[in-house]
Formats: C-alpha cells, structure tokens, sequence
C-alpha cells in the first residue's frame, strides 16, 4: 500500500529532519521507514521474551501456589514493612 499518510510528529519531528539533515536519511519517508521496522524489531523481541516467560513457567515443575497463599504473603509483607517504619 503506497498512500501518502500525514502524520504530526512535534518536537520528535526537528530530530527526524536533523537525520535527513545530517545525510543518514534521504527523506522523512525515510526516517518514518526506519521507525516503523526499528518498532518491528522492538515488538518481536518483546514477543520473543513474552513467549520465553510463558514456555518458561509451563515447564516449571514446582507445584503451583494457591493465590490466597501468594496474596497473604503479599499482604504479610506489607503490614511488615509498615510496621518497620
């Protein structure tokens, strides 16, 4: 899909001239390109390491914690932590 798009970028859109002004970059369209595939990297890593964690947590052989457990200790820690101020 070749639209033309308009985006607003304020303040961030003197730092994407500054990189066409500096020779990195032939156009805006250029930087705006760059951008989108440097936020494609970004979230494939996120979903990379999301799934990492997920894989991560289903092969833990531990026994599972019941919540009521976990949120007790949370709310015993808390009071703790009130209590030592």
């Amino acid at each position: 899909m070749n639209k033309p798009v308009t985006v607003t970028l304020g303040a961030m859109g003197e730092r994407a001239r500054a990189h066409v002004e500096s020779g990195r970059y032939a156009s805006l369209s250029e930087v705006m390109r760059a951008g989108v595939r440097a936020l494609d990297r970004e979230e494939a890593a996120l979903d990379a390491l999301l799934k990492a964690k997920v894989d991560a947590a289903l092969a833990d052989e531990r026994p599972p914690v019941p919540a009521a457990e976990v949120f007790a200790s949370i709310r015993d820690a808390a009071k703790a932590r009130r209590g030592a101020r």
